[in-house]
């Protein structure tokens, strides 16, 4: 069927269906943008870093993590007793 050939309620139709195609569009889209949202996506994916293929931990990437954040502290507390 030609478009010259559609009647009003087929216009109608394709006008109300494209309607609540946008709005499920902008519904989705206002979710991905919400801050909570957002830092629970980025918690997911940092905790997804320390874990292997198979789902457990990567305790190897796990203890370098705190390594260096014991060594950052160690860091902080010598130099505030050199200055302090």
């Amino acid at each position: 069927m030609s478009a010259t050939q559609r009647t009003a309620d087929e216009i109608a139709a394709e006008i109300a269906e494209t309607r609540n195609r946008l709005a499920g569009t902008i519904d989705q889209l206002a979710h991905r943008v919400q801050p909570k949202t957002i830092v629970e996506r980025q918690v997911n994916s940092t905790l997804a870093s320390f874990r292997r293929p198979d789902g457990s931990v990567n305790a190897g990437k796990v203890l370098k993590v705190v390594g260096v954040a014991v060594g950052v502290l160690a860091t902080i507390v010598a130099i505030r007793k050199i200055v302090g």
